[in-house]
């Protein structure tokens, strides 16, 4: 097929100016804020909206690397200052400052005169609070673990810690202590959490109640607590928090007649649901994907949503079940011709049901060549949103299917910690599974399917080429290579992440690798080192199996921007020079 064939395909620069991307949302009053992420900016900025006016926030810009993935980055004091973390120190910059010193800040959050928030450094972490007039700085918690999500009612101080050999999501405490904000917290007790238990997102209600998310029955479900009594508020066999990445997250709101929105998740798909008087009930939202940042305006719940056929977006969400949306913040201006919709799959792989996101070729034309999509993670799982990266093979003849292996969220407890000791095993053999299904029922062609993954995603795809199977060559971005090794030079937060999940024999080694392999990796990525990736593309070449190794020069982990571009074009380039050598058909 001709290349003219496929004018309306977005190139990799359409990719790219599709990526504005909106976290962190929050709520004053009868105003949002929220940080917004646009190629155009070359800065994350703070924006506002009130009254359906949108303001881009002066200031530096704006980014926490606490914990490495990051926390809450700024705060709106009442004067309507904002206090943010910058982007490139790590340092409070703004209404309030401290001195500059070798921590990294983030979860910030405002309390009656007073900026509270968490600091990092190489030791551990401090809980802290910055008194506003003085700038005085009181550290109020510390561990050589890990702090999270300070929050303030009257005399009472709420906090997440856990332990620094350990994930948040595998074990995670909630503690509660009296305090007085010129002091110290005194006579702590634990509320929930434990060694087999995740306890996240502690927040005071009006009534009182601290209410929290723990996945004690295997699911995260939002519980109470007060006066040394827990109760359950909305038990439902789904996940309603996310995997504590990044700290403040918020998959719920307390809406002020006392009902509570919450997200629901089941495998790919988030809905979006509002608690009254212990029912559940769904709310009708164009939404499949809902970020953890709820927040409150009148009776109405802010999100920042998106679907298989819409941009990420802002949008007012009525509480009442009428479907009404408002969006205050669209999507980016580019928009897909001929969008790839998925559809959900399910495999059977060891015993396991395994639900994967199948996107069609442009047309939707069966068989074709088929992109297996490891998510990147792996404690994550696929996002059932509008992805230009899909669209950007689909609509060149490709199908795309995102894979949620064992270990993913979404699916709880059990399926989540199935990984354990098993990873480059059990998400290898259901990737194997999935594409297999897809050749036995006729939607893909032999010796056309590829396997393609980022980070945790990219170490998946490198194993799956180091034994026989169905894929003809391996795409890995900013891949682990040997997790025994990467728990020494990964981040403080992450570094137990490998040692759970990886078993003795882990390392990706080039004389394993069957298959042609291309590699991509950020000179500047600090989440995983370069030097796995150079080593292994070494070897490779010295075999005959690199395609090629596109370093990029000031890129870190996450590749965007024109390194997003070069890796696009590399990746689309190896699928074609394949087919070709294959004497099979090249689409696109």
């Amino acid at each position: 097929m001709v290349d003219d064939e496929w004018e309306s395909a977005p190139t990799a620069v359409d990719v790219v100016r599709a990526g504005v991307s909106y976290d962190w949302l929050t709520s004053i009053g009868d105003r949002l804020y929220w940080v917004e992420s646009s190629p155009d900016a070359g800065r994350d900025a703070v924006v506002a909206w009130s009254a359906g006016s949108v303001a881009v926030l002066p200031g530096d810009g704006v980014g926490s690397g606490l914990h490495a993935y990051g926390g809450m980055p700024y705060v709106v004091l009442p004067s309507g200052e904002v206090t943010r973390v910058n982007g490139e120190s790590g340092q409070l910059t703004g209404a309030v400052a401290v001195s500059t010193t070798a921590h990294t800040y983030g979860d910030l959050i405002w309390s009656g005169g007073e900026l509270l928030g968490v600091r990092e450094d190489a030791g551990g972490d401090e809980l802290v609070a910055v008194e506003v007039a003085s700038g005085r700085l009181r550290v109020l918690e510390a561990t050589g673990g890990f702090l999270a999500t300070p929050r303030v009612s009257g005399d009472r101080l709420a906090w997440v810690r856990w332990d620094q050999g350990v994930m948040p999501w595998d074990s995670s405490e909630v503690w509660v202590a009296s305090y007085n904000p010129s002091g110290r917290p005194m006579a702590p007790v634990r509320v929930a959490g434990g060694p087999q238990e995740s306890a996240v997102q502690p927040q005071w209600g009006a009534d009182g109640w601290l209410y929290f998310m723990s996945d004690r029955t295997g699911w995260w479900n939002l519980y109470r607590w007060r006066d040394g009594r827990t109760e359950p508020v909305a038990p439902v066999e789904a996940e309603c928090a996310a995997a504590p990445w990044e700290s403040g997250y918020a998959n719920y709101a307390l809406l002020p007649d006392g009902r509570i929105v919450m997200t629901v998740q089941r495998g790919p798909v988030h809905e979006l649901a509002v608690v009254s008087s212990g029912s559940v009930a769904r709310l009708p939202v164009p939404y499949t994907s809902i970020k953890p940042f709820l927040a409150v305006v009148g009776d109405r719940v802010a999100v920042i949503g998106s679907s298989p056929t819409r941009m990420q977006e802002i949008a007012l969400v009525s509480t009442d079940g009428s479907g009404r949306v408002e969006v205050v913040r669209p999507g980016a201006d580019y928009r897909f011709a001929d969008v790839s919709v998925p559809q959900l799959i399910q495999v059977q792989s060891g015993g396991a049901q395994v639900t994967a996101v199948l996107y069609p070729a442009s047309g939707d034309a069966w068989p074709a060549p088929v992109i297996v999509r490891p998510h990147a993670g792996p404690t994550y799982h696929s996002d059932l949103r509008l992805d230009g990266e899909v669209q950007f093979f689909t609509s060149r003849g490709f199908a795309v299917v995102d894979v949620d292996y064992r270990g993913s969220t979404g699916y709880g407890r059990a399926f989540r910690k199935a990984l354990d000791g098993q990873w480059g095993r059990l998400d290898v053999a259901d990737c194997r599974a999935v594409a297999e299904h897809l050749i036995d029922t006729g939607r893909a062609i032999p010796g056309a399917v590829f396997i393609s993954g980022a980070s945790a995603g990219g170490y998946t795809a490198l194993r799956a080429v180091c034994e026989e199977g169905p894929f003809a060559v391996a795409v890995a971005r900013s891949a682990i290579v040997d997790p025994r090794r990467w728990t020494t030079t990964a981040p403080r937060f992450q570094r137990p992440h490998a040692a759970i999940l990886a078993p003795p024999d882990s390392a990706v080694r080039a004389d394993q690798v069957r298959r042609p392999v291309l590699l991509v990796h950020g000179e500047r990525d600090e989440i995983v080192p370069i030097g796995d990736t150079t080593a292994l593309a070494d070897g490779l070449r010295g075999r005959g199996l690199l395609v090629g190794l596109l370093t990029l020069e000031n890129v870190g982990h996450y590749v965007s921007g024109t390194g997003l571009v070069a890796a696009l074009e590399a990746e689309l380039d190896a699928y074609r020079s394949v087919l070709k050598d294959a004497g099979l058909p090249v689409p696109g």
